[in-house]
């Protein structure tokens, strides 16, 4: 392995670490955003794509741009795909860690069932305004409760896969950003005197 290489796969896992702090930061205060305020249902809509898509890929390119800058400002789309997937790779893994593990278990141990709060409450107070019946109201909250039920019951197996999936799809979103990212060296170079 070059010399190059070693330095993209470290440089990669150092702006994974920032990457997955940044990102469970991000995760915790949309978290607490959420049951703070758990009767704005533009909120409860507009949260995930927010504080899960947006902010996520301006972080991400920002991380990529200034990855390929510190290799030298030139990678193949190989050597791309390596260090952004190395950096997903790690950024998820502290992420899963410190959100499902500690965060979860030790922090804020009904975590689930004040999410599942305030999303009952923005469902019937979003569900009022438009002027929904009782009878309507209480079959859309049966149909979250189900919904919500269904992912508490999550055997070993399942979450298992869901770490697979979630990799597999890690890498091709890494391919992704490593084809917008990627920046091959030039091949020759012209002398500024040639000629002279």
């Amino acid at each position: 392995m070059s010399q190059l290489e070693n330095t993209i796969r470290r440089v990669s896992a150092i702006k994974g670490i920032f990457l997955g702090i940044i990102l469970l930061t991000i995760s915790i205060l949309s978290y607490y955003l959420l049951i703070n305020t758990p009767g704005n249902a533009w909120l409860i809509i507009l949260s995930p794509v927010i504080f899960s898509v947006l902010i996520p890929l301006i972080v991400v390119l920002a991380f990529g741009f200034n990855l390929r800058k510190r290799i030298g400002g030139y990678w193949t789309f190989k050597q791309a795909a390596t260090g952004i997937f190395i950096m997903f790779a790690v950024s998820y893994s502290l992420q899963a860690v410190g959100k499902d593990l500690i965060f979860a278990k030790f922090i804020e141990p009904d975590m689930v069932n004040k999410t599942e709060a305030a999303m009952m409450t923005a469902t019937t107070t979003m569900l009022k305004k438009s002027g929904a019946s009782q009878t309507a109201i209480d079959q859309k909250k049966a149909e979250i409760q189900k919904q919500l039920n269904d992912q508490k019951n999550i055997s070993i197996g399942a979450i298992i896969q869901g770490y697979v999936i979630t990799f597999i799809l890690l890498f091709a979103l890494a391919l992704i950003f490593a084809a917008l990212l990627r920046r091959n060296p030039p091949e020759y170079q012209i002398p500024s005197d040639a000629g002279q």
